[in-house]
């Protein structure tokens, strides 16, 4: 009897040929198209991306001839993503909304309602692998990197569990991207050249701050610039973890005031555009935020060393293991590939296990090590961990 396996289809390249491989591959094969999102506020496009996206994974469904379904998952979209979204910008931190949809959404209701149709398997586009191993009599599943080096999504699936791997499968996560094209291409599927979804996961490119100010008010504010030689001051002498794994301290009379902007949620640290301060002989980037006082404390230069972090703290309750096995028991260090954003190349560190949580020192100091974000462990490839950034 064939397996059942229902296929998360977007309306986009990399979910269509998933399809068209599970169904070369004998796999009784049916689509589900979720919507997430209905609203157009703050969109830079007026289209909205969900007509077109249906549209497109109907017209797939059919030339293979598979099952269309349907569901609507936008109240819990909404209730799991968008509204933690607000909450952490509001704190002054900055969210991963795809790394929230993989797990709250995509692999966990969605996930639901596929079984819900008898699947046995659930699949995504993903540029992702997955890999059983047996270890002490049980299955263990390794999350690994996408063979496509330019494509590798296995970031956004950080926050994945052992029990969302078990249903879980990526049928490209072995081919390159343009190999996906090609295959669309000689298929004739109708997403063979529809390119590529950006910004927020199912909302699509939004304009970041009029997006937010559905929930977060206008509030005008100064932008305080902080000059480089004032770094020695700031930068704390110790080099204890408890001391370089925290952000940066600053106060208005350690700068000078060079603008203003409407609301120190709306920014987050390393951002350029959206301060427009111009008369300086080079950009100025955000060093800081302080969403009590309104500030946003900037610095000139790509490299301003107030940009730059040699560690990051993780509490206890935001460590997060896909490989439960590989978790200590006690206090210790192990060296691991570190990535702290979609698409940075992955960083040597070494993950220090305290009973508050987790440090990760740099081998080299990272730029805009930003608090809400996402740090994610591999070794050789597979993933093993994350956390939420303090």
């Amino acid at each position: 009897m064939k397996k059942k396996v229902v296929i998360g289809l977007s309306g986009g390249v990399d979910s269509s040929v998933a399809a068209y491989l599970l169904k070369e591959q004998g796999y009784e094969v049916e689509a589900l198209f979720m919507q997430n999102w209905n609203d157009t506020v703050g969109l830079k496009s007026e289209e909205c991306p969900f007509e077109e996206d249906i549209l497109f994974a109907q017209m797939v469904a059919k030339k293979l001839d598979i099952p269309f379904h349907f569901v609507d998952l936008s109240t819990e979209y909404r209730s799991l993503v968008i509204d933690y979204m607000f909450s952490e910008y509001e704190k002054g931190k900055t969210p991963n909304p795809d790394v929230l949809c993989n797990r709250e959404i995509k692999f966990d209701v969605f996930m639901k309602k596929a079984l819900e149709l008898g699947a046995d398997y659930v699949a995504t586009g993903h540029y992702c692998q997955k890999e059983t191993i047996i270890k002490d009599g049980k299955e263990i599943y390794r999350l690994i990197a996408g063979e496509d080096g330019n494509k590798d999504q296995s970031y956004f699936l950080c926050q994945l569990s052992q029990e969302q791997l078990d249903k879980a499968m990526f049928p490209i996560g072995h081919i390159i991207k343009p190999e996906v094209r090609e295959i669309a291409r000689r298929e004739k599927l109708a997403s063979a050249d529809k390119k590529d979804s950006q910004g927020i996961c199912f909302v699509g490119k939004v304009d970041l701050p009029v997006f937010l100010q559905q929930k977060l008010k206008v509030k005008k504010g100064r932008i305080i610039e902080i000059m480089a030689d004032k770094a020695d001051q700031i930068i704390p002498t110790s080099d204890t973890l408890e001391d370089i794994s925290k952000p940066y301290t600053f106060t208005p009379e350690m700068g000078v005031e060079v603008g203003t902007h409407n609301g120190a949620h709306f920014f987050t640290v390393g951002q350029r555009r959206g301060l427009n301060v111009g008369g300086k002989v080079e950009p100025l980037f955000v060093i800081g935020t302080d969403v009590v006082q309104n500030i946003v404390y900037v610095g000139m230069g790509h490299e301003h060393p107030l940009l730059m972090r040699k560690a990051l703290f993780i509490p206890k309750p935001e460590v997060h293991w896909i490989r439960e096995d590989l978790k200590p028991s006690t206090d210790c260090e192990r060296n691991y590939d570190v990535r702290i954003r979609y698409r940075q190349p992955l960083q040597k560190g070494k993950l220090i296990f305290k009973q508050e949580g987790l440090y990760i020192q740099f081998d080299e100091a990272q730029r805009a090590v930003v608090s809400g974000q996402f740090a994610a462990w591999y070794d050789q490839g597979e993933l093993i961990g994350s956390g939420v950034i303090d």
